[in-house]
Order: structure tokens, then C-alpha cells, then sequence
């Protein structure tokens, strides 16, 4: 399932940033490493490229899920490749910061906000690598449903 219309948007996809015998490495490393099947591997590789382009773009901090984290671990373990892939793409080093963040309506509206910034970036999002992002309100265009009316000013 994807979050684009891609008849409408042309949408990229995250594995065209990178040279494909390089995503193939990084994908056949999480295979490997992680006891995951080749396609899952290359999903999970792919959004970590989408994410990470749109990180060298977006303005505001972004959060990968736990799934897109572990092709951003495998990719950042590559150090000469993700060094040369962060200059070419942003123009600078995408840093992998932790967070210590425990705010849980932060962490509820991330997969949101992240998958919404990715859509907007030119990316297909694929919506099961994102924990929560299925349940996202969004439309072909990457936006979102306002939030409901607070019931005390209603009328």
C-alpha cells in the first residue's frame, strides 16, 4: 500500500538515490544481519532512503519507524557510502541522534508528520514499514484532515 497516488504525483522511489549494486549490498546486509527475507529486506531499505532524502530536504526534525531505523542503521554502518551519499543528496552529514523523547503524543503523530514530509518530498511511502502511518488521514496529495472541533466552542 502506498500513500501516493502515482498516477497523479510522480512519485520516486527511496532505492533511485542510490547506485542499485549499493542497494543490493545494503539490502542483502539486512537480510543477512537481521534473518529477514530479501524482499522485506529491500522494502525496509528503500524507506530508509526516502526517509533520508527527505531529512536532507525537510526543515524539521524527522523520525524513521522501528522497521525504516534498521535500514538507516545498516546504511550509517557503511560509513564511506553514507558519507558520500549525505554530501550528494543534502550537502551535508545526516546525523543519527537518539532520542530520549518518552512524550507519547509525540510519538503517536511521528509516523504521520514523517510519512506526510515524505509524500511531500516526492517519495512512495510504504505504509506498513510505518508503524501507525495506516492510520494516518491523508489525501493523494499529502495532506492531512484537520483535527476535530473542540466540543466546548461548538455551537
Amino acid at each position: 500500500m502506498t500513500i501516493v497516488d502515482i498516477e497523479t504525483v510522480k512519485a520516486r522511489t527511496g532505492r533511485s538515490l542510490v547506485d542499485p549494486v549499493l542497494f543490493d549490498r545494503l539490502s542483502a546486509c539486512i537480510s543477512f544481519e537481521r534473518g529477514m527475507d530479501r524482499p522485506t529486506a529491500e522494502r525496509v531499505m528503500d524507506q530508509a532512503l526516502a526517509f533520508l532524502g527527505t531529512c536532507a530536504v525537510h526543515p524539521v526534525s524527522l523520525a524513521p519507524s522501528k522497521a525504516v531505523d534498521i535500514g538507516w542503521h545498516t546504511f550509517v554502518l557503511h560509513t564511506l557510502d553514507y558519507a558520500a551519499f549525505c554530501n550528494r543528496v543534502a550537502g551535508r552529514f545526516i546525523h543519527h541522534i537518539p532520542t530520549d523523547d518518552e512524550n507519547e503524543a509525540a510519538e503517536r503523530t511521528a509516523p504521520c508528520k514523517t510519512t506526510a514530509a515524505i509524500v511531500a518530498a516526492g517519495y512512495v511511502v510504504d505504509a506498513p514499514l510505518w508503524e501507525g502511518a495506516a492510520n494516518c488521514s491523508q489525501c493523494k496529495d499529502g495532506c492531512h484532515d484537520d483535527p476535530p472541533p473542540d466540543p466546548k466552542n461548538a455551537n
